[in-house]
C-alpha cells in the first residue's frame, strides 16, 4: 500500500507539473479551435491520446495492465458529455485544467472544485431514480474495449487507426493550407509539375515540417533553467502526459479525474457526520462496498494541484487570484454541471476524450461526441456577438 501511495504521488506531481506547464486543458483544446482556429492545444491533445493508444495497446497484448474502464455506452454517454462540455466551457476549464489552475493559485478554480462536489452529491442523492429511468432504458449495450473484441492484436489495431487518424489530421491540415495558397498564385502551384499538392500530401509535409521545427527548437536552447521556467509546448506536455499514463496503466489504471473526485465528496461529508456508505451511488458503486476510505486514485488527483503549485512557483506563475464577481456565476454554474454532466456520462474529458479514446472504448466514442458538441455550441453562445471561426 506504501508503494502504491509513493507511486500515486509521483505521477500526480509529474501529471500536474506537465498540465501547467504545457496549459493543458481541453477547453483550450476546443474552445479555441473553435473560436479563433487556434489548435496549438488542440495538436497537444491528439498527440498524447493518440501516443497513449499505441503503449498501452502494447502493454495490454504484453499483459502489463490494471484493466480497463468500459461503462455500458448508450445515449448516457451522449447526454451526460454533452451537459460536462457545456459545464467546461462555462466554467474556463475542463477536468485536468481545474486542477492545474487551483494549484496555481486561482480561487475560481476551486469554487469550480466545490461546485462540482456539490454536483455529484446531489447526483448520488437522485442515483436510484436515474438508474430507473435515465440509465437502464437509455443504455444499450455492455461496455468493451475493441482491444478486447478484435481478432486484429492490439498494438497492429492501435497503429491502423493511428494511420487513419494521421491521414485525416494531413488532409484538413493540407485543405487549410491550400485554402491559404489560393489568393497567391506563385505559392498555389507546387513544384512537381506546376500541379497543387493533394491535400493529405501537403498536409504530411506541414506534419514532418513541423515536427523538425519542433525538434530544432530544443537545439537552439542555451539555458535550460530560463526555458524550464517558461510555457512548455502543448506537445512537450503531451509526451510527458503519455510516459506517465503508461506507468499509471500498467500498476493501477488508466488516467482519471472526476471518479475519484466524487469519492473525495463523499469521504469529506464521511468526515462530517454524513453516513455516504448508505447512498447506493458511494457505497456500492464508486466504492464497491469496500467501505468509504481513501484510494489511491483520490491521493494522486491530490498530488495533481500541489504539482501544478510546484511548477507554477519554479516558474513565478503562482499568485492567489481572486475571481471577479461577475465570474462567480461561471464557477458556481460550470462546477455544477461538471460534476452532474460527468456523473451522467459517466466519465470527464480525461476519462473518455483521453483514457477513454486511447482504449477503444465504445462508450467513449459516444461520450466525446457529446462533450465536443457541448463545447461547440456553448462557443457559439458566449462568442454569439463576435462570431466563431468555425
Amino acid at each position: 500500500m506504501v508503494s502504491q501511495l509513493l507511486l500515486a504521488a509521483v505521477v500526480g506531481i509529474g501529471l500536474g507539473v506537465f498540465l501547467q506547464k504545457g496549459r493543458f486543458c481541453f477547453v483550450h483544446a476546443f474552445r479555441d479551435l473553435f473560436a479563433f482556429k487556434d489548435s496549438r492545444v488542440t495538436k497537444g491533445v491528439l498527440a498524447a491520446t493518440t501516443l497513449t493508444m499505441l503503449f498501452w495497446s502494447i502493454a495490454y497484448e504484453l499483459g502489463y495492465y490494471q484493466g480497463f474502464w468500459t461503462p455500458g455506452w448508450g445515449l448516457t454517454g451522449l447526454v451526460g458529455g454533452f451537459v460536462f462540455g457545456i459545464g467546461m466551457t462555462y466554467a474556463g476549464g475542463c477536468a485536468s485544467g481545474t486542477l492545474y489552475r487551483a494549484g496555481q493559485g486561482y480561487l475560481h478554480f476551486w469554487l469550480t472544485l466545490a461546485a462540482m462536489g456539490v454536483g455529484y452529491a446531489v447526483f448520488t442523492v437522485l442515483f436510484p431514480t436515474l438508474k430507473a429511468v435515465y440509465f437502464e432504458p437509455l443504455t444499450f449495450g455492455e461496455g468493451l474495449s475493441l482491444f478486447t473484441v478484435s481478432p486484429v492484436p492490439a498494438p497492429v489495431l492501435a497503429l491502423l487507426v493511428t494511420v487513419g487518424v494521421v491521414f485525416v489530421y494531413a488532409t484538413v491540415v493540407g485543405r487549410e493550407r491550400r485554402r491559404a495558397e489560393e489568393g497567391d498564385a506563385d505559392r498555389a502551384v507546387a513544384a512537381d509539375g506546376g500541379r497543387p499538392s493533394p491535400a493529405p500530401v501537403a498536409g504530411f509535409r506541414s506534419l514532418v515540417g513541423g515536427t523538425r521545427r519542433y525538434l530544432a527548437g530544443f537545439r537552439e536552447i542555451d539555458d535550460w533553467v530560463a526555458a524550464s521556467k517558461r510555457p512548455w509546448n502543448p506537445i512537450t506536455a503531451a509526451l510527458g502526459i503519455t510516459a506517465i499514463a503508461v506507468v499509471w496503466f500498467t500498476q493501477v489504471s488508466i488516467v482519471g479525474i472526476t471518479g475519484p473526485e466524487a469519492r473525495w465528496t463523499g469521504y469529506l461529508l464521511q468526515q462530517v457526520g454524513v453516513d455516504s456508505g448508505s447512498f447506493a451511488y458511494w457505497g456500492s458503486v464508486l466504492f464497491k462496498g469496500n467501505g468509504v476510505r481513501l484510494t489511491v486514485d483520490m491521493v494522486m488527483i491530490v498530488a495533481v494541484i500541489f504539482g501544478a503549485f510546484l511548477a507554477a512557483y519554479w516558474s513565478g506563475d503562482f499568485s492567489i487570484r481572486v475571481p471577479k464577481r461577475r465570474r462567480l456565476p461561471n464557477a458556481i454554474g460550470g462546477g455544477f454541471l461538471m460534476g452532474a454532466g460527468s456523473r451522467l456520462a459517466p466519465g470527464c474529458n480525461i476519462g473518455n476524450i483521453y483514457s477513454g479514446l486511447a482504449e477503444l472504448s465504445v462508450h467513449s466514442f459516444v461520450a466525446t461526441v457529446g462533450i465536443v458538441a457541448g463545447v461547440y455550441v456553448m462557443t457559439h453562445w458566449i462568442y454569439r456577438d463576435v462570431g466563431c471561426a468555425v
